[in-house]
C-alpha cells in the first residue's frame, strides 16, 4: 500500500497578501485572538521610491522529522501515517516545550484551555476527503495541498516542474510546505530589519527588547507585518536549572563528604537533606510552570521516551529516592550501606544537574542552546552551587574552599565560552547579542551574574559561608538572562 504524505505549495507568484487564508484558519478552527494558525507576513524591500511589498504564507511545516513530536512528554503531538503531525489537546499538559522545539514559530498556546495549537492540515475536513479551508478560500488558489507521494497529484506535478524553496533547511527538520517564487528574506527570520511598528500597528510587545542588535542584517529590508510570538520559558525554568544545581551538586559531592570539614550530624545527612529539599523544589518549579499543573500525572501514565523531560523527570525521581534511602539506611544504624549509596547518589546528581544540556539540544528552535559546551556550563555549575549550599551548613576545609573558587571560576569560563564561541547560525549569534545586553531589574544580568560568581569563588577561598548568597544571585541572574535571550530571535 501506497505511503501518503500530505504537504502545502504557497505560489507566491500569484499570491496577493489578502490575508484570506488566515481568515478562513481562523474560522475554521476557533482559532482564539492573537493566535495564528496561518499568517500572511510582509517585507519590504528596497530604498524610496524604488520599494516593493513581498508576501509570504507561514504555518507548520508538517515536518518529516518533527522535532516537536520528539520533545512532548506526554505524545500529545503525533506524526500521522498521512504525513500530518495532529495534536491531542486533551492530552497536552502545557509544558511549551513543542514552542521551543519548532524552528519556526508555528505552535501557540491557546491561554482558555491550557493546551498547544497549531495548523493541523485541517484533519478532520481532509478524512472527509475535502481540503483544507484555507486552500478552498485563496481567491488566488495560491495555496496547492496534496499527497506528495502521488506523482499525479498537482502538488507533486508542479513541484517537479517549478523552483522551490523551503524554511530554514539548515535545521534538517524535513518540511512539507514548499514555497514558490518567494522573496528569500521573507523566510529569513533574523536578515530584515524589524522597527518598532508595522504598517498599521505598533509592533506586539511580546518581546520588547530594542531591534536590531548589532548584527549585519540585510540592507533595505524590513518586516512591515507579522505574528507576535511570546516568550514562554521565564523564571521558573531559571530558577530551577539553579536549585537542580544546588540539588544535585550536593548530591554528587556526598560520597566525598569527610573532605569538606563537616561533621556529626552535618557530615552524615547534611548533603542528602539539602539534595532532597532541592530536588522537591526543582520538581514543584516544574509542576507549577504547567498550564495544566494537575495534569502532570500524564508524564508517568502516557510518557514519550524520546523527550528528555520524561528522562529528566525520571533521573530526579531516582535521585530523590536514593537520597532518601541514604538517609533511612543511616537512621536505622547501616552507615557503611548509607556511605555506599552515596555512590549512586553521585552519578544520579551528577544527571539531575546536566541532563538539561539535552533537553535544551532538542529545543530545535532556540539555536543558542544548542552549544554543545551547556553540558560543561551546567556541570560547573553544579558543582557551584552543591559546594556553596554545603560550606553554608559548615563545610569550611581547605578542599571546601578551593572547590568553591575552582568551581566559581570554572563556571565563568564554560559560561564566556558558551556566549562568545563562534556561533554558525543567525539566530545563535542574535541570541547571544541578546544575552549580553539584558536587564533584570537594576542588573545588566549576563555582566552583573558572572561578576557575583566571581565575588563568591574569592569570598568561598576565604570564609566559605559567604559564598551562598553571592553565588546563587549571580547564577540565577545569569541563567535568568540565557533562558530569555535564547527566545527573543525571531523564528517567522
Amino acid at each position: 500500500m501506497r505511503r501518503m504524505k500530505y504537504g502545502f505549495l504557497i505560489d507566491h507568484d500569484r499570491c496577493i497578501g489578502c490575508h484570506a487564508c488566515t481568515v478562513a484558519c481562523k474560522a475554521e478552527n476557533a482559532v482564539p485572538v492573537g493566535n495564528f494558525r496561518t499568517w500572511v507576513k510582509y517585507v519590504e524591500k528596497g530604498a524610496f521610491p524604488e520599494v516593493r511589498r513581498h508576501f509570504a504564507v507561514l504555518r507548520c511545516n508538517h515536518c518529516n522529522n518533527a522535532p516537536c513530536v520528539k520533545i512532548c512528554p506526554v505524545n500529545a503531538l503525533e506524526k500521522r501515517a498521512d504525513g500530518i503531525v495532529d495534536i491531542d489537546r486533551d492530552a497536552c499538559i502545557g509544558c511549551r516545550a513543542c514552542m521551543q522545539a519548532c524552528p519556526y514559530d508555528a505552535i501557540y498556546l491557546n491561554e482558555d484551555s491550557g493546551a498547544i495549537e497549531k495548523c493541523h492540515f485541517c484533519a478532520h475536513r481532509v478524512e472527509k476527503g475535502l481540503e483544507p479551508a484555507c486552500v478552498i478560500v485563496c481567491p488566488e488558489q495560491a495555496i496547492i495541498a496534496g499527497d506528495l507521494q502521488d506523482p499525479k497529484a498537482r502538488i507533486s506535478q508542479m513541484l517537479a516542474q517549478n523552483e522551490t524553496i523551503v524554511r530554514r533547511p539548515e535545521q534538517r527538520t524535513g518540511p512539507n510546505v514548499y514555497y514558490k517564487g518567494v522573496e528569500p528574506a521573507n523566510l529569513d527570520p533574523g536578515g530584515p530589519e524589524r522597527p518598532s511598528s508595522y504598517l498599521w500597528s505598533q509592533r506586539p510587545a511580546h518581546k520588547p527588547e530594542a531591534w536590531p542588535i548589532s548584527l549585519p542584517v540585510l540592507p533595505n529590508t524590513r518586516v512591515v507585518l507579522d505574528a507576535g510570538h511570546k516568550v514562554e520559558w521565564g523564571w521558573q525554568v531559571a530558577l530551577y536549572l539553579v536549585t537542580k544545581g544546588i540539588g544535585g551538586g550536593a548530591g554528587f559531592l556526598a560520597p566525598f563528604v569527610k573532605w569538606s570539614g563537616l561533621t556529626g550530624w552535618s557530615a552524615a545527612y547534611l548533603p542528602e537533606v539539602v539534595a532532597l529539599v532541592f530536588t522537591l523544589i526543582t520538581v514543584g518549579l516544574l509542576v507549577e510552570d504547567l498550564k495544566k499543573p494537575w495534569a502532570f500525572y500524564r508524564l508517568f501514565t502516557r510518557p514519550n521516551w524520546n523527550s528528555w523531560l520524561v528522562k529528566g523527570g525520571v533521573i530526579l525521581g531516582a535521585f530523590g529516592a536514593v537520597s532518601a534511602a541514604t538517609v533511612g539506611l543511616r537512621m536505622l544504624g547501616l552507615g557503611g550501606a548509607a556511605d555506599g549509596l552515596r555512590w549512586a547518589e553521585m552519578v544520579l546528581g551528577a544527571g539531575s544537574a546536566c541532563y538539561t544540556a539535552f533537553l535544551f539540544a532538542q529545543c530545535e528552535g532556540r539555536d543558542l542552546w544548542q552549544n554543545p559546551r551547556l553540558l560543561e556550563h551546567l556541570a560547573a555549575q553544579s558543582m557551584l552551587c552543591g559546594s556553596v549550599a554545603l560550606a553554608a551548613g559548615g563545610a569550611a576545609s581547605t578542599a571546601a574552599k578551593a572547590l568553591i573558587a575552582v568551581s566559581a571560576y570554572s563556571t565563568i569560563g564554560a559560561s564566556l565560552k558558551e556566549v562568545f564561541s563562534n556561533h554558525q547560525t543567525t539566530n545563535a549569534k542574535q541570541g547571544a547579542a541578546f544575552l549580553t545586553r539584558l536587564r533584570l531589574g537594576p542588573f545588566n544580568a549576563f555582566r552583573d551574574g558572572l561578576i557575583l560568581v566571581g565575588i563568591a569563588g574569592v569570598v568561598g577561598a576565604f570564609f566559605p559561608g559567604w559564598a551562598f548568597v553571592p553565588a546563587l544571585v549571580g547564577v540565577y541572574l545569569y541563567e535568568w538572562a540565557y533562558v530569555r535571550a535564547g527566545q527573543l530571535p525571531p523564528l517567522s
